[in-house]
């Protein structure tokens, strides 16, 4: 057969017969061959196939012409080779959320006692009822209510359950929502394949193997395959092999191309040979157990398994090998990947939860330890009673019942709802910042962006339209200010010029008729490419011909465009045997090359340097103080006779060049980026322009755009004088000079990608001002990367970005925009301030009803508030509460305030003086009312009833008072910084409206037909207008609150702070433990002894396991890590294992671990790895 691509046209599938028959090659081949890599891939396919054009000719495919997109042969090539899906893990099922939620500490401790309480209201002990068991059991009306004991606990269990189930329902509506993010990101990816020779972007799960992909700079590859044409190729392989250098690929030496890795340089094509889990990503996911159910398999595992792994490692080539073990340590690296420091809000958060907790254990123990004391001695002290034996069940069931008040007590004080709230805000904020053009990759950026101080963007196409045309031009020695006329340039110039432009770019690039009549042309691909083929329509010329000419085959040599060099040249070989290479790029940069220039009559003449520089002055930065970018366009000719150049020696073959022209492009600023900046910098946001262009390009935009102002001192500075200012003598950064530069820098230009990533974690790391900045940074290209992933909060474009950045963001900004950036920062810190608003509310009820049921508890020897009463207090608090204020829409005013910062508190002085205030209202009106309540409203007292009494009108009337006023302390909860109006766009809000009324109505509910369960009898009217009137006080108390200044009351504490440093023990500083979160490590520290003992436990198993298998070198010598790393990374292990509860100490767990190693240990090492 000859080696000819045209013997298969495309499609020409088999029709019938076995599938994997069809092709003349098999899904295992192709994997193997996968395996291989640079000179043995490259032998493997000579000696099988002869060539990759053979592949494809077994594959049926035509290099040229692509597949034929036949739907059959589709389908064909899905059955045999696998579709290019890799199947998400499975979410957890409602259940198991729901089991989830039953760990909560609390409600356990709940459950525990209704069951107790329920146990003991069953059984009647025989003469329990004599008289020698004293006041404990008189009072008891009938037998009908004695049997009603049972209630309270069975109301308890509901409470629990209804908690539980809305707590399992808000995860997995989170989890659903999440997932329905995941598939938009997925969806939205394309890929750009050939099909019947027409070039066409189609969804990435729809590649199929056999198809030609066309690959370019800053693409992240979907599927394998193998090279077929490359220019220039150079590909970052670490997220597979950890390797971080790039990659050359190039048909001779290293055609294999690796699904999940990323083009850093060039372009070309490949045919696609293994998708989905063939591919080598599939497959590590398959090694992850992605797509297995988890842990039970690996529990299941036996070591004949371990065994063959070990010994199938060696066949495959060194290189894979190491991206073996490197995998190995791949998965530990995602999770502290996605465990990075914890956002500032839920730093804060966890701190004050921790600290309520221990407040609100604190008092339950003093309320049931006083209980307990005050009956024992009221009972067998004052009364002088003997304990009977037919009177302990009695006893126990008053025990029983002070336990469930001191529980009752600790519920109220720990405010469940904290998590719930920022759950609901955080989701709500986005799914609504999707219509803000805003698509949140991780929860927390949300929230983060609310405290940015500074945002550092990229100029193009995020402050501009990136709708580049060029506007001025310098051709034959003249300089027009608008686009010339095709006749007013000499013929062999501008045959030059269409050619070297129409040539020497991306063929991908092109320019397309508009969608709509009389809209503007499409331009796809690189704008500054488009601006220049612009050029050439203009001119009354037409690129395409050119390009059919020169087919991309026909290139002899591509040197792209990145981001040091700057410039992009394409070398042709010319008929004689010499060769011509045309080159465009940056005008400094190029001009600095050329050595001739061509005249007005079309002829090159000597250009030397101070010809440059009075270019340079004349042309070059009148047009860049405009505002345009400048492009030089050039070429170069090597003779026949001087023999073929040395292609890799790039600074001898970029050189001598003969310049054709200049041009100025324009970019115009987006119209609405001047009003969204001056609201940033009245928020207390810096705005920082990096950019490539030069730098009076850079400042005519900046100026524009309200970057830079008249009349202050800013800096601008280009990347090459940065660097000198902040490097020292030995090339390395100092802080200390570059807090220096940073403050008053406003627009760095001709900045490389290190440069903007030393920048952005300059700024982090810089100990200048109060608080530490919070640095916002946009990007679109491959080289951002490590600037997105440094920055607190990266926003990725999602229609310039390439699929590098967008894997290093947090956000994506779906329309480019830097508007929607501001409309990011609204929202984050609408956010915050929900928090802070369902805080203050809900810390008013936890004071008020902890403060109640203790001295109510101490004094009447019964909590006024039941335990069934307490849990409605808490859903409605909690659950509703926040559900209400979490979804207050944002407001422009929002943009009126200066960041919060990292360490300012969560609970300002105002919100104290909020919380106080309206908790001492509260207690006064309640404590009234619980001394003298029955004087009031001319009813039977309810203090001191007996056991299983039934509920008093007294007691009822108490605990509506206590729920109204909670109802209207929510909507004065509405406002945290003083305001006076608290229905202010209280419209804006259906939400927290429906919950109000709901509420209201629930609790009327409740109170007239809850009965015994609820402790509530039914009121009469007088009595509920009474219950709302006192209720309404607490808006008017509000406005009386509101009155008192602040800066008055001294005294008040702040609560929530975030950590500081001084708090943080020196050996944590270091680089690299910035993620274990503090308030955490309280929490924890019982836990890493744990580990500790675990440990011991292990290493003796260990032991034991490698004396007791035969062939125990090599997985012994796997299995034991040296204790000493693994004692040292307990806190690091216990940070990476949420809870002991995860590690099963069933011996087959811990003894056949993947890879064999002890799970505690296995964390441990790992984890430094990972850090």
């Amino acid at each position: 057969m000859a080696n000819n691509p045209a013997d298969h046209p495309p499609g020409n599938s088999v029709a019938e017969g076995n599938h994997e028959g069809d092709f003349g090659v098999t899904m295992v081949d192709l994997r193997t061959l996968m395996e291989l890599r640079s000179t043995e891939a490259v032998n493997k396919i000579r000696d099988t196939y002869g060539d990759v054009q053979g592949i494809c000719r077994r594959l049926k495919t035509s290099p040229i012409e692509g597949l034929s997109g036949n739907p059959v042969d589709l389908e064909k090539r899905h059955t045999a080779f696998g579709q290019n899906f890799i199947p998400p893990k499975k979410p957890k099922t409602f259940l198991q959320l729901v089991w989830e939620a039953l760990q909560d500490v609390t409600l356990i401790i709940l459950e525990i006692a209704a069951i107790i309480s329920l146990g003991l209201s069953f059984y009647h002990p025989p003469g329990g009822d004599s008289e020698a068991c004293g006041a404990s059991s008189g009072g008891v009306e009938d037998e009908g209510e004695a049997q009603a004991g049972w209630i309270e606990g069975a109301a308890i269990l509901f409470s629990v359950i209804i908690v539980v189930l809305v707590t399992a329902f808000n995860d997995w509506s989170k989890e659903k929502q999440f997932r329905g993010l995941q598939s938009r990101i997925e969806q939205e990816q394309k890929f750009t394949v050939i099909r019947k020779g027409q070039v066409i972007q189609i969804p990435v799960a729809e590649i199929v193997v056999g198809d030609i992909a066309q690959i370019k700079y800053g693409d992240l590859l979907p599927a394998d395959g193998i090279l077929i044409q490359g220019n220039d190729l150079k590909i970052d392989e670490s997220s597979l092999t950890g390797e971080s250098d790039q990659v050359r690929k190039s048909m001779e030496k290293d055609p294999m191309l690796l699904s999940g890795t990323h083009v850093m340089e060039g372009s070309g094509r490949m045919v696609v040979s293994a998708v989905g889990l063939n591919s080598q990503t599939g497959i590590i996911f398959t090694l992850l157990g992605a797509s297995e159910n988890d842990e039970e398999k690996k529990v299941k595992k036996t070591k004949t398994q371990d065994g063959i792994a070990l010994e199938i490692q060696p066949l495959k080539s060194e290189e894979a090998a190491e991206s073996e073990e490197k995998e190995e340590v791949k998965p530990v690296k995602k999770v502290n990947v996605t465990k990075k420091e914890k956002s500032v809000l839920q730093g804060k958060l966890t701190r004050l939860a921790v600290q309520i907790g221990k407040a609100g254990l604190i008092m339950s123990a003093v309320t049931v330890i006083i209980l307990i004391l005050y009956f024992v001695i009221d009972t067998f002290g004052v009364q002088g009673r003997q304990w009977l034996a037919e009177c302990t069940p009695i006893y126990i069931q008053y025990f029983v019942k002070f336990f469930i008040i001191g529980v009752t007590v600790l519920v109220v004080a720990v405010p469940e709802g904290l998590p719930l709230a920022v759950t609901i805000s955080l989701a709500y904020s986005v799914k609504k910042m999707m219509k803000d053009n805003n698509l949140v990759r991780h929860l927390d950026a949300c929230e983060t962006m609310g405290n940015a101080t500074a945002i550092c963007s990229d100029k193009t196409g995020t402050l501009t339209m990136n709708r580049m045309t060029v506007v001025q031009a310098y051709i034959g020695d003249t300089h027009y200010k608008t686009v010339p006329e095709p006749d007013a340039i000499k013929p062999e110039t501008l045959e030059m010029m269409v050619n070297s432009i129409s040539i020497n770019s991306a063929y991908t690039t092109k320019i397309l008729p508009p969608e709509k009549e009389g809209g503007l042309p499409r331009h796809v691909g690189n704008k500054t490419e488009c601006a220049l083929l612009g050029l050439v329509l203009e001119l009354k010329r037409d690129y395409q011909p050119i390009r059919d000419e020169v087919p991309e085959e026909k290139l002899y040599k591509v040197y792209t465009f990145n981001s040091s060099r700057k410039s992009m040249s394409t070398v042709l070989k010319n008929a004689d045997g010499g060769f011509r290479m045309y080159s465009k790029g940056a005008s400094e940069i190029i001009l600095r090359k050329c050595s001739r220039i061509l005249d007005a009559q079309g002829q090159p003449r000597v250009f030397k340097p101070k010809d440059r520089d009075e270019m340079v002055r004349k042309v070059i930065e009148p047009m860049a103080c405009d505002g345009l970018r400048t492009i030089c366009v050039a070429y170069r000719d090597f003779p026949a006779e001087a023999g073929e150049p040395d292609w890799d020696a790039e600074n001898d073959i970029l050189n001598e060049l003969t310049c054709i022209a200049v041009v100025g492009i324009e970019d115009p600023v987006r119209p609405e980026v001047p009003e969204a900046i001056s609201k940033c910098q009245r928020a207390g946001i810096t705005v920082r322009m990096v950019t490539g262009d030069n730098i009076n390009t850079a400042r005519a935009i900046a100026t524009k755009c309200g970057i830079l102002l008249p009349g202050e001192d800013f800096l601008c500075l280009e990347g090459k004088e940065f660097n000198q200012q902040i490097r020292n003598d030995k090339g390395e950064v100092e802080q200390e000079r570059l807090d220096k530069v940073w403050p008053k820098l406003r627009v760095l230009a001709r900045s490389s990608p290190t440069d903007k990533h030393t920048l952005v974690k300059g700024i982090i790391d810089s100990t200048v001002g109060e608080t530490r900045q919070v640095v916002a940074v946009t990007g679109d290209g491959t080289n951002d990367g490590p600037a997105l992933k440094k920055a607190d909060v990266g926003f990725a474009m999602g229609i310039a970005g390439t699929d590098v950045a967008k894997e290093a963001s947090d956000i994506i900004l779906t329309d480019d925009n830097f508007t929607s950036i501001v409309k990011a920062v609204m929202w984050g810190r609408n956010v915050y301030d929900s928090i802070s608003k369902f805080l203050q509310f809900q810390l008013t009820v936890n004071v008020v009803a902890v403060i109640v049921a203790f001295t109510g508890a101490c004094i009447t020897q019964d909590s006024p508030l039941k335990a069934v009463q307490m849990l409605w207090v808490n859903l409605i608090m909690d659950t509703l509460a926040s559900l209400a204020l979490a979804t207050e829409p944002p407001t422009e005013s929002l943009l009126l305030r200066k960041p919060y910062g990292r360490d300012k508190p969560l609970i300002s002085r105002t919100m104290m003086k909020n919380i106080l205030g309206h908790a001492v209202y509260q207690l006064v009106i309640i404590f009234t009312l619980l001394f003298a309540g029955e004087n009031f409203f001319d009813i039977d007292s309810g203090r001191n009833a007996p056991l299983h009494s039934p509920p008093s009108e007294h007691y009822t009337i108490v605990f509506n008072v206590f729920v109204m006023m909670q109802l209207f302390n929510e909507i004065n909860a509405r406002k945290i910084h003083g305001e006076r109006n608290v229905f202010e766009g209280v419209y804006r809000n259906p939400i927290f409206c429906s919950v109000v009324l709901g509420t209201f109505a629930l609790q009327i509910v409740i109170v007239q037909f809850g009965g015994k369960p609820f402790s509530c009898t039914a009121l009469t009217i007088d009595q509920w207008l009474w219950c709302v009137f006192i209720g309404v006080g607490e808006l008017l108390w509000g406005q009386l609150i509101s009155a008192i200044p602040t800066h008055h009351l001294k005294f008040l504490k702040e609560a929530g702070h975030g950590i500081t440093k001084e708090e943080i023990p020196e050996e944590e500083l270091n680089e690299g433990t910035d993620e274990i979160d503090h308030a955490e490590m309280e929490l924890r520290r019982g836990q890493i002894l744990w580990f500790r003992g675990l440990n011991r436990i292990q290493t003796q198993m260990d032991v034991v396991y490698t004396f007791q298998t035969s062939q125990a070198a090599v997985p012994g010598a796997l299995r034991r890590q040296p204790s000493v790393v693994s004692q040292h990374n307990d806190a690091t292990a216990a940070k990476t294992l949420s809870s002991p509860t995860h590690i099963g100490l069933s011996s087959s767990s811990s003894l056949t671990n993947s890879g064999g190693a002890p799970p505690t240990a296995a964390a441990a090492s790992s984890s430094t790895a990972g850090n």
